[in-house]
């Protein structure tokens, strides 16, 4: 089984960067709910996925589940009212407004 460390050493450095500054808010909001799961990060909150972040190529997206609920126009929804962010370098983490989003869950 792949931890999240593991998921993380494997990344390119600019995306560890965004992945690390990811990872410690989370771990803030949501300490030791986290484990990878369908080959990505995601954390849990009481019992239920809450969070999560997957690599792709060119980024990271950040995700929240119940993205709807946040009700934040920068998050984009898909139609099960999940919330995602794509993050292209480690500066377009705003850990002031993630913080804010994780507080909610």
């Amino acid at each position: 089984m792949t931890t999240i460390e593991q998921y993380t050493a494997a990344l390119p450095a600019d995306q560890r960067e965004i992945t690390d500054r990811l990872q410690r808010l989370i771990e803030k909001a949501l300490p030791g709910a986290g484990a990878v799961w369908h080959g990505h990060p995601v954390w849990r909150a009481e019992g239920e996925p809450a969070c999560f972040f997957k690599a792709y190529p060119k980024y990271v997206t950040f995700g929240l589940w119940r993205g709807a609920e946040i009700g934040d126009e920068r998050l984009s929804l898909n139609a099960r009212g999940m919330g995602t962010v794509k993050l292209a370098t480690a500066a377009d983490v705003d850990e002031e407004l993630f913080a804010s989003w994780l507080a909610k869950l």
